[in-house]
């Protein structure tokens, strides 16, 4: 089977699941947390519809997810000014720091997983993810790989 592209991918994808589910489960948080945060302040403040958009995540997630980020002071929700029926979700200072610490620790999660590989050998693999990423999201859509559970 190890010569199988799909198999190994499935493989390493299991390890890295698990890497990033036990890295960020260390410090109480979960990849939807690291997704959001980063897509707030990338993209800048949103709807939970637009969210979902931009991080695939399904909105029964979506919600839950939100719910804990605001509990603990990293997002807030507010009536948007063009449509009452509808909240923004804006990030907090804390949630600017909540951010700026899970990306570290993904940052390590990364060179943890990537540990046998150099530089270079990095480089050319995430470029190569990236371009068979890129190949499928343009034939099935982008959403169609951030379902629920792709991790971070």
């Amino acid at each position: 089977m190890d010569h199988l592209p799909s198999w190994l991918l499935t493989q390493t994808a299991v390890h890295a699941h698990r890497l990033v589910a036990d890295g960020l489960g260390a410090v109480g948080a979960r990849g939807y947390h690291y997704r959001l945060l980063r897509s707030l302040l990338a993209d800048g403040p949103a709807s939970q519809a637009t969210l979902g958009r931009r991080t695939g995540i399904h909105l029964s997630d979506l919600v839950g997810t939100l719910n804990e980020l605001e509990a603990d002071g990293y997002v807030g929700r507010s009536p948007d000014p063009a449509d009452r029926r509808r909240n923004v979700i804006t990030v907090t200072e804390a949630g600017r720091e909540r951010a700026a610490e899970l990306a570290a620790r993904v940052e390590g999660i990364q060179d943890e997983l990537l540990e046998p590989l150099d530089a270079d050998e990095r480089a050319r693999l995430v470029a190569l993810l990236g371009r068979v990423l890129r190949h499928h999201q343009d034939r099935t859509g982008p959403a169609a790989a951030l379902r629920p559970g792709a991790g971070s």
